[in-house]
């Protein structure tokens, strides 16, 4: 396997991985995984991770699923509304639905991507954002990964970090924001070193 391959394979699952635990919280296999989680298998030469995931990994060893579900439903869904509202709209503008949105479903249609029925969140949810980059990593396509992390993640995901670091119920989340927060920062440099494309694949 070359480093390339490897490289691929490992931000497709720390994507996916990311966006199964802001989609919804961990269940016990989930959450068992991360308490025996193995970090420098997924970390590889992402050497900046090495103490974030380890510090996810403490945090899954200190906490129950109970707490981690009580959590995860004050955060992100509270009565009426959570302590953190984890979308681009909410982010960008101050309002869930706004031009953010439209702009991303413009984006998800030309990429081919269509919300599932059973899907009742709007497409700029964190998790969802975080979904299709897992998906255009598999594929490898470096100018669609370029220019949709560009266009809906890199203003917004910094503040939604710190303020979920901050909010009053994390624990668990706040050691996820810290690693997620370090990710994406590594995708950032990344993007912004890699060939600046010519041609877009997303219309402007």
């Amino acid at each position: 396997m070359n480093s390339v391959y490897e490289q691929q394979s490992l931000r497709v699952e720390i994507y996916s991985v990311l966006a199964r635990l802001y989609r919804e919280a961990p269940d016990q296999d989930v959450l068992e995984w991360l308490q025996n989680l193995e970090v420098e298998s997924l970390t590889n030469h992402l050497n900046p991770m090495v103490t974030a995931w380890s510090l996810l990994r403490l945090t899954a060893q200190n906490t129950s699923l109970e707490s981690v579900e009580d959590e995860y439903q004050n955060i992100f869904i509270g009565i009426g509304r959570g302590e953190i509202v984890p979308f681009a709209s909410w982010y960008l503008t101050g309002s869930l639905m706004e031009m953010p949105l439209a702009h991303l479903r413009n984006d998800l249609m030309q990429l081919g991507f269509v919300r599932e029925e059973s899907v009742k969140e709007p497409e700029d949810h964190f998790s969802a954002l975080l979904e299709v980059m897992s998906m255009l990593a598999d594929v490898g396509d470096e100018k669609e990964q370029q220019l949709f992390f560009n266009r809906h993640i890199t203003s917004w995901y910094h503040r939604f970090c710190h303020d979920l670091k901050l909010s009053k119920s994390s624990v668990f989340y706040a050691a996820l924001a810290e690693l997620t927060q370090t990710f994406i920062s590594i995708e950032q440099t990344r993007f912004i070193e890699a060939p600046q494309t010519k041609k877009c694949a997303l219309n402007a």
